[in-house]
Protein backbone atom coordinates (compact mmCIF):
# COMPACT_ATOMS: atom_id res chain seq x y z
CA UNK A 1 0.00 0.00 0.00
CA UNK A 2 1.36 3.49 -0.67
CA UNK A 3 1.28 6.11 1.32
CA UNK A 4 -0.08 9.96 0.32
CA UNK A 5 2.43 12.46 0.96
CA UNK A 6 0.56 15.63 1.36
CA UNK A 7 2.47 19.29 1.30
CA UNK A 8 4.92 19.94 3.99
CA UNK A 9 4.48 23.75 4.70
CA UNK A 10 6.30 26.13 7.45
CA UNK A 11 6.61 29.37 8.63
CA UNK A 12 9.53 31.66 8.40
CA UNK A 13 9.83 35.00 10.57
CA UNK A 14 12.35 36.27 8.16
CA UNK A 15 14.25 36.39 4.72
CA UNK A 16 17.08 34.35 6.04
CA UNK A 17 15.19 31.73 7.53
CA UNK A 18 12.87 31.05 4.39
CA UNK A 19 16.27 30.94 2.46
CA UNK A 20 17.60 28.25 4.17
CA UNK A 21 14.64 25.94 3.60
CA UNK A 22 14.29 26.99 0.12
CA UNK A 23 17.95 26.47 -0.74
CA UNK A 24 17.50 23.02 1.09
CA UNK A 25 14.53 22.13 -1.15
CA UNK A 26 16.92 23.34 -4.08
CA UNK A 27 20.00 20.68 -2.68
CA UNK A 28 17.30 18.10 -2.90
CA UNK A 29 16.60 18.68 -6.35
CA UNK A 30 13.42 20.25 -5.69
CA UNK A 31 13.00 23.16 -8.82
CA UNK A 32 10.42 26.73 -8.37
CA UNK A 33 8.12 24.83 -9.86
CA UNK A 34 7.92 22.43 -6.43
CA UNK A 35 8.07 25.12 -4.33
CA UNK A 36 5.28 27.94 -3.15
CA UNK A 37 6.33 31.33 -1.34
CA UNK A 38 3.98 33.29 0.12
CA UNK A 39 3.92 36.20 1.76
CA UNK A 40 2.40 39.59 2.80
CA UNK A 41 2.42 42.48 -0.01
CA UNK A 42 4.39 43.93 3.20
CA UNK A 43 6.82 41.58 3.76
CA UNK A 44 7.26 41.06 -0.02
CA UNK A 45 8.34 44.97 0.00
CA UNK A 46 10.78 44.78 3.51
CA UNK A 47 13.20 41.93 2.16
CA UNK A 48 12.90 41.79 -2.14
CA UNK A 49 11.28 45.41 -3.54
CA UNK A 50 14.28 46.98 -3.32
CA UNK A 51 16.29 44.30 -4.94
CA UNK A 52 14.39 44.04 -7.84
CA UNK A 53 14.08 47.87 -8.40
CA UNK A 54 18.09 47.85 -8.19
CA UNK A 55 18.16 45.70 -11.67
CA UNK A 56 19.45 42.02 -9.52
CA UNK A 57 16.35 40.62 -10.64
CA UNK A 58 18.14 39.24 -13.56
CA UNK A 59 21.42 38.71 -11.69
CA UNK A 60 19.31 36.52 -9.79
CA UNK A 61 16.96 34.51 -12.35
CA UNK A 62 20.97 33.74 -14.11
CA UNK A 63 22.83 32.53 -11.03
CA UNK A 64 19.58 30.61 -9.76
CA UNK A 65 19.20 28.88 -13.27
CA UNK A 66 22.71 27.92 -13.52
CA UNK A 67 22.93 26.43 -9.66
CA UNK A 68 25.60 28.63 -8.69
CA UNK A 69 25.68 29.85 -4.92
CA UNK A 70 24.39 33.70 -4.79
CA UNK A 71 25.37 35.50 -1.86
CA UNK A 72 26.05 39.38 -0.49
CA UNK A 73 23.03 41.25 -0.77
CA UNK A 74 21.02 39.40 -2.82
CA UNK A 75 19.65 35.56 -1.56
CA UNK A 76 18.48 32.68 -3.83
CA UNK A 77 14.86 32.98 -2.50
CA UNK A 78 14.46 36.33 -4.12
CA UNK A 79 15.25 33.51 -7.65
CA UNK A 80 11.90 32.81 -7.45
CA UNK A 81 10.12 35.87 -6.98
CA UNK A 82 12.70 37.33 -10.83
CA UNK A 83 11.68 34.03 -12.38
CA UNK A 84 9.15 34.97 -14.95
CA UNK A 85 5.62 33.99 -14.73
CA UNK A 86 6.14 32.29 -11.57
CA UNK A 87 4.96 35.35 -9.18
CA UNK A 88 1.76 37.53 -8.83
CA UNK A 89 0.78 40.02 -6.81
CA UNK A 90 -2.57 40.32 -5.90
CA UNK A 91 -4.97 43.18 -5.60
CA UNK A 92 -6.60 44.13 -2.75
CA UNK A 93 -5.87 41.13 -0.79
CA UNK A 94 -1.81 42.25 -0.17
CA UNK A 95 -1.07 38.58 -0.94
CA UNK A 96 2.45 37.80 -3.12
CA UNK A 97 2.68 33.89 -4.25
CA UNK A 98 5.51 32.35 -6.27
CA UNK A 99 5.74 29.08 -7.61
CA UNK A 100 2.91 26.50 -8.57
CA UNK A 101 0.75 27.94 -6.59
CA UNK A 102 0.39 30.95 -8.03
CA UNK A 103 0.53 29.30 -10.98
CA UNK A 104 -2.73 27.91 -10.64
CA UNK A 105 -3.89 31.11 -9.75
CA UNK A 106 -3.30 33.24 -12.32
CA UNK A 107 -4.47 30.11 -14.52
CA UNK A 108 -7.55 30.70 -13.07
CA UNK A 109 -7.65 34.31 -12.77
CA UNK A 110 -6.70 35.99 -9.61
CA UNK A 111 -10.16 37.80 -9.41
CA UNK A 112 -11.20 34.87 -8.78
CA UNK A 113 -9.76 34.20 -5.30
CA UNK A 114 -11.94 34.85 -2.36
CA UNK A 115 -11.52 34.61 1.44
CA UNK A 116 -8.02 36.31 1.36
CA UNK A 117 -4.88 34.33 1.67
CA UNK A 118 -7.29 31.59 3.60
CA UNK A 119 -8.76 31.06 0.03
CA UNK A 120 -5.46 31.31 -1.79
CA UNK A 121 -4.12 28.46 0.66
CA UNK A 122 -7.84 25.95 0.75
CA UNK A 123 -7.85 26.76 -3.07
CA UNK A 124 -4.29 24.91 -3.97
CA UNK A 125 -5.65 22.29 -1.53
CA UNK A 126 -4.24 23.00 1.69
CA UNK A 127 -6.40 21.63 4.76
CA UNK A 128 -8.21 24.19 6.48
CA UNK A 129 -6.66 23.72 9.94
CA UNK A 130 -3.08 24.62 8.04
CA UNK A 131 -4.36 27.00 5.86
CA UNK A 132 -5.39 29.03 8.82
CA UNK A 133 -2.50 29.26 10.82
CA UNK A 134 -0.19 30.21 7.63
CA UNK A 135 -2.78 32.99 7.10
CA UNK A 136 -2.39 34.63 10.71
CA UNK A 137 1.36 33.90 10.00
CA UNK A 138 1.66 35.72 6.87
CA UNK A 139 -0.72 38.58 8.00
CA UNK A 140 2.16 38.63 11.25
CA UNK A 141 5.08 38.90 8.16
CA UNK A 142 5.80 35.76 7.79
CA UNK A 143 6.93 33.87 5.18
CA UNK A 144 5.64 30.27 3.83
CA UNK A 145 7.00 28.09 2.02
CA UNK A 146 5.30 25.22 0.70
CA UNK A 147 5.94 21.62 -1.84
CA UNK A 148 4.88 18.00 -1.74
CA UNK A 149 7.79 15.62 -1.02
CA UNK A 150 8.38 13.38 -3.62
CA UNK A 151 8.64 10.23 -0.77
CA UNK A 152 8.55 10.03 2.79
CA UNK A 153 12.33 10.46 3.68
CA UNK A 154 11.97 13.66 1.91
CA UNK A 155 9.25 14.81 4.42
CA UNK A 156 10.87 13.46 7.37
CA UNK A 157 14.75 15.26 6.88
CA UNK A 158 13.42 18.54 5.29
CA UNK A 159 10.67 18.94 7.96
CA UNK A 160 14.02 18.53 10.72
CA UNK A 161 15.49 20.87 8.54
CA UNK A 162 13.12 23.48 8.58
CA UNK A 163 12.47 23.13 12.42
CA UNK A 164 15.89 24.00 13.09
CA UNK A 165 15.76 26.77 11.02
CA UNK A 166 13.26 28.14 13.44
CA UNK A 167 10.22 27.65 11.08
CA UNK A 168 7.04 27.85 13.18
CA UNK A 169 3.56 25.60 12.27
CA UNK A 170 5.76 22.95 9.85
CA UNK A 171 3.03 20.17 8.93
Amino acid sequence: METKINYLSGSFKDRKSAELAYNRLKEKGYTDKDIDVMMSDDTHAKYFKKNEEEGFGSQVKEGVGAGSAIGGVVGALAGIFAAVGTSIIIPGLGLVLAGPIALGLAGAGAGGVTGGVFGALIGAGMPNERAVRHENNIKKGDIVVNFTPRNIEDHASIGNDWTSYHASDVY
